[in-house]
C-alpha cells in the first residue's frame, strides 16, 4: 500500500478500534457529553473520523465503512469493485479461497450462479423448500409437546432445525434430532461458532502469522471445520455411488452433474475442493445465522409479551389453527413481519459483517482504495443508524410499519449485507424465520422464570457474532376455547 493513497484516509489502530466494538456494552453509544466523557468506542471515532477512515490490523491497512449511505454507496453503486472476499485469518486454513462464500474472481462468479439457481429450482418438480421447512417445523411441535411445559434451553430445539434444513438441501434427508452423527455435527458447528466469536480471538486476526504457531482455540476451529468436511466428503462419495443424472435428489448430486458435465474444460471451477467448501460454508451460516436469531427472538418475546400478544393474535385472525402456517400468510400478517424484521435489527447478529475487498484501484469518497484493499462495512451503524430508526436502541416493530399498519421498507436494514455479496441463503433464511416463528407460536405460549423487567439482553459473547445469553423458557401448549 503506498502511503501516500491509502493512508490519506484518516487512520487509527485497528486494534483500539475493532475491539471498540465489541466491548462497549452493546448498543449503548456512549456519545460524550459535559458530564460522560465516553469510553473511546467505535461510534466516537466515526463521529470524529466520518463514515471512512483507516485502520491497522496489526501490520495491514484496512478500510472502515460506517453508515447507511456509505455503506449502500460501496456495496451496492460500486458494487462490482467491492465485490471481493478479504480473508478471515481464523478460518483461512481451512477454505483457502475455496467455496462459494469465501472465493474470489470468475471462481466465486461461478459458484455463486451455481448455487443460487440449484436452491432457486430446487428439488426438481418435488418437495419445495417451504414443504421442507414446514415439516421440520411439524417436527419440532411434536417434539416440544414432549417437555410437556418444563424449563428448557432452546439451543438444541433452534440448531436442529435449522440445521436440518441444511441437510435436507445438501444431503437430501434430515435426521432425528437424537441421531448420533447429527448430534455430533451439531456440536461441531456451534462450538466452532462460539470459538469464533469472541473478541479476544480478533488477536489472532492481527497477528496470524505469528500467533498460528501458539496453542489456542484457532486450533480448535480448524480441527472442528476438518471433521466436519469428513462427513461431507463421506456424504459425496455415497452420492456418487447412488447418483441417478436423471433425478438429483439435492445440492450434491446436481454439483456431481455439472462436475461431469465440466469434466472437460480445464478452466471450470467445479471440482471437489469446491464442493466440500460450498457445502461448509452452507451449514455454518445457514445453521448459525437462522439458529440464533430464532434464540434471539423468542428471548425478546420472554422480555416484551405485549408484543408476543399481538403477534398471537395475528397468527389466530389469519393463520387460525386448523392448518399449518405457509409463507403465503405473510402479506396478510405485517404485525408479525415486522417484528421479525425487528429482531433481526435488534439482535445485530454480525456487527462487522464479513471483510470485502476491492477488486481494482477505484476512488471512493474523495481517496484512491488501490486493488486489493479490505473493506469492513460495519452493518451495526446501519441497524443502528438514528436517522433511519427513531430508537436505534429500542426494540420496537413500529420500525417497520408506516402510518397504516403496513410493512414499509427502510434502506438501513441490511441484516444480510448487501450488493452482490449479500448473504447467499437470505430467501430461505427468510423463510426458515416466518414459518418456523409462527409454527411455534401457534401451537405453544412461552414463559419464563425471570420476570420481563428482569430479562438481560446483553449478549454472552460479542465478537464477529453477537450470541445471545443463555436463557430457560417454557413451551406451554395454547389453550384454545
Amino acid at each position: 500500500f503506498p502511503d501516500c493513497v491509502i493512508l490519506q484516509l484518516p487512520h487509527i489502530s485497528g486494534i483500539l478500534l475493532l475491539w471498540s466494538f465489541f466491548f462497549c456494552k452493546w448498543r449503548q453509544r456512549c456519545i460524550p457529553t459535559n458530564s460522560n466523557p465516553g469510553c473511546g468506542c467505535a461510534w466516537q471515532f466515526q463521529q470524529k473520523y466520518g463514515d471512512v477512515f483507516t485502520v491497522y490490523l496489526g501490520p495491514r491497512p484496512v478500510v472502515i465503512i460506517c453508515g447507511t449511505e456509505a455503506i449502500r454507496e460501496a456495496l451496492v453503486d460500486q458494487a462490482e469493485v467491492f465485490s471481493g472476499r478479504a480473508k478471515i485469518a481464523v478460518v483461512d486454513p481451512v477454505v483457502q479461497g475455496h467455496g462459494v462464500v469465501f472465493a474470489n474472481g470468475e471462481r466465486w462468479k461461478a459458484l455463486r450462479r451455481f448455487s443460487l439457481a440449484t436452491m432457486r429450482d430446487f428439488g426438481m418438480g418435488k418437495r419445495s423448500v417451504e414443504e421442507r421447512i414446514q415439516e421440520e417445523a411439524q417436527c419440532l411441535v411434536e417434539e416440544l409437546r414432549k417437555s410437556q411445559g418444563a424449563l428448557q434451553d432452546p439451543v438444541f430445539y433452534f440448531h436442529s432445525i435449522t440445521a436440518n434444513i441444511i441437510c435436507s438441501i445438501v444431503f437430501g434427508k434430515r435426521f432425528d434430532y437424537r441421531d448420533p452423527q447429527f448430534l455430533r455435527l451439531l456440536e461441531l458447528l456451534f462450538q466452532s461458532f462460539v470459538l469464533i466469536t469472541p473478541s479476544l480471538l480478533q488477536l489472532f486476526e492481527l497477528y496470524s502469522s505469528f500467533l498460528k504457531h501458539f496453542p489456542g482455540s484457532h486450533r480448535q476451529i480448524y480441527k472442528n471445520l476438518q471433521e466436519v468436511n469428513v462427513f461431507i466428503d463421506r456424504s459425496v462419495e455415497k452420492h456418487r455411488e447412488t447418483l441417478d443424472p436423471s433425478a438429483p435428489r439435492d445440492f450434491i448430486d446436481c454439483y456431481l452433474l455439472r462436475m461431469e458435465k465440466d469434466k472437460s474444460d480445464p478452466r471450470s471451477q467445479f471440482d471437489h475442493r469446491n464442493l466440500i467448501m460450498s457445502a461448509l460454508s452452507l451449514f455454518f451460516a445457514g445453521t448459525e445465522t437462522t439458529s440464533t436469531t430464532l434464540r434471539y427472538g423468542f428471548l425478546l418475546m420472554l422480555k416484551y409479551p405485549h408484543i408476543a400478544e399481538r403477534v398471537l393474535k395475528e397468527i389466530d385472525r389469519v393463520i387460525g389453527s386448523d392448518r399449518p402456517p405457509a409463507l403465503d400468510d405473510r402479506a396478510q400478517m405485517p404485525y408479525t413481519d415486522a417484528v421479525i424484521h425487528e429482531i433481526q435489527r435488534f439482535a445485530d447478529l454480525l456487527p462487522i459483517g464479513v471483510p470485502h475487498m476491492v477488486t481494482k484501484d477505484t476512488h471512493f469518497r474523495g481517496y484512491i482504495l488501490p486493488k486489493g484493499t479490505e473493506v469492513y462495512p460495519i452493518l451495526s451503524s446501519a441497524l443502528h443508524d438514528s436517522r433511519y430508526f427513531e430508537k436505534p436502541d429500542d426494540f420496537n416493530p413500529a420500525h417497520f410499519l408506516d402510518a397504516n399498519g403496513a410493512v414499509k421498507k427502510n434502506d438501513a436494514f441490511m441484516p444480510f449485507s448487501i450488493g452482490k455479496r449479500i448473504c447467499l441463503g437470505e430467501g430461505i433464511t427468510r423463510t426458515e424465520l416466518f414459518l418456523f416463528f409462527t409454527t411455534i407460536l401457534q401451537n405453544f405460549s412461552v414463559a419464563s422464570p425471570v420476570a420481563p423487567e428482569d430479562i438481560d439482553l446483553t449478549p454472552q459473547e460479542s465478537g464477529v457474532g453477537n450470541v445471545p445469553p443463555k436463557y430457560q423458557i417454557r413451551f406451554l401448549p395454547r389453550q384454545r376455547g
